[in-house]
């Protein structure tokens, strides 16, 4: 990857991430998990000692206190291995974890967020239901308050990492007559009686699989309200920009793992005396899957930067989660023409890349969702 605009800091969390996991977490033992649909447990547990889950928490509760751009690095460098990691690590501390971070109380801050850096809890984030999903304010699932605590019905749909998580962050209907006006999040436990987490079969992403939830009573103390009564809607926008940059840093780090793979394989691929790298189809190709990856980067890196200067960039971020996930979804189509039929046996990555990315356009706010909000940016 290239090293162009990293501080010295940054080159540093690339190199060290690296290092640590190809240590623990062999090539091969990735394709085991994937197939096992199995949480990378032993490489997470090495992140959490090696003190990654505190970069972008305050220094005041045992974190980094690192930028956005930091994080965009990490972020990058865990998916250039293995994006079954980089959603691992995303899924509790950016989404879960981030929403603590930036809507939480004091005392939720102090009693959650030590938990994350040490790696006692994990988190997910529950938004997405049956009837629910790009119309995100027309969730149904209700919080009803008794007494000194709230009663949660409904189901949640898609939601990744619930099955390993000790509290989900879950967006819920306090004012149905309100819309978009009448959401509220909570902090639930998943050990809570009522919360029913049903595995589901995806297409990729294995190791980290989403799941439904069925809320059949689920009683929550009133101290697990997050960010405020009816206030969910405003804090859920206030961190797309957030959540679109760090999806769009996975895809940048995907484009680069498989820009690299198939190139591997091409060098060493013979086919009428000479490496398949010399003829000019297979090296337009790789032209061209460069040129996206560079494409989707520097916007991904043009992101966090605005927002290291405090800058709230709707439009920007829109754009690098566009560019980033339908650029991965086209340079691993390519590599899977270079490839030709090794690409499509399942000894070799590429056919799991090929599944990985796909849900790239779909997931995090669907592509249409996102060009709508470029074209509003644009006073059309």
């Amino acid at each position: 990857m290239p090293e162009w605009g990293l501080t010295e800091d940054q080159r540093r969390i690339r190199e060290s991430v690296l290092d640590l996991l190809e240590k623990v977490l062999p090539r091969a033992q990735i394709m085991k998990l994937d197939e096992a649909e199995q949480f990378p447990a032993e490489a997470y547990r090495a992140l959490v000692d090696a003190g990654w889950m505190g970069l972008p928490f305050p220094e005041e509760f045992g974190g980094m206190g690192l930028g956005f751009k930091d994080l965009t690095i990490l972020i990058e460098t865990l998916a250039y291995y293995w994006n079954g990691i980089s959603s691992s690590y995303l899924t509790t501390v950016v989404l879960g974890g981030g929403h603590i971070r930036l809507y939480g109380n004091e005392a939720q801050k102090a009693r959650f967020i030590p938990k994350i850096i040490n790696g006692d809890i994990k988190l997910a984030f529950a938004m997405t239901e049956p009837q629910a999903g790009s119309d995100a304010a027309a969730i149904q699932t209700r919080a009803v308050r008794q007494g000194d605590h709230w009663v949660i019905n409904g189901a949640k749909i898609y939601t990744t990492g619930a099955h390993v998580a000790d509290y989900i962050v879950v967006a819920t209907k306090t004012d149905p007559a309100a819309r978009h006006r009448g959401m509220t999040m909570f902090i639930v436990d998943t050990k809570s009686p009522g919360l029913t987490i049903k595995p589901l079969k995806g297409l990729g992403r294995r190791a980290l699989h989403t799941n439904q939830l069925f809320f059949d009573d689920v009683h929550v103390p009133e101290e697990n309200m997050l960010g405020g009564l009816n206030e969910g809607w405003k804090n859920l926008m206030r961190g797309l920009n957030l959540e679109r940059t760090i999806v769009a840093a996975s895809h940048v780090g995907n484009c680069q793992r498989v820009l690299d793979y198939a190139k591997n394989h091409a060098l060493n691929r013979v086919q009428f005396n000479q490496p398949i790298t010399k003829f000019q189809a297979i090296a337009h190709k790789f032209a061209d899957m460069q040129m996206l990856t560079e494409s989707a980067r520097s916007i991904t890196y043009k992101v966090a930067d605005m927002m290291d200067q405090g800058l709230a960039p709707v439009m920007e971020t829109a754009m690098a989660k566009v560019i980033a996930t339908e650029n991965n979804v086209r340079i691993v189509d390519m590599g899977m023409q270079v490839m030709g039929g090794a690409s499509y046996m399942m000894e070799f990555e590429m056919q799991m890349h090929y599944r990985d990315c796909r849900i790239g356009p779909i997931g995090a706010g669907s592509n249409e969702i996102q060009r709508n909000v470029i074209a509003g940016q644009m006073g059309l």
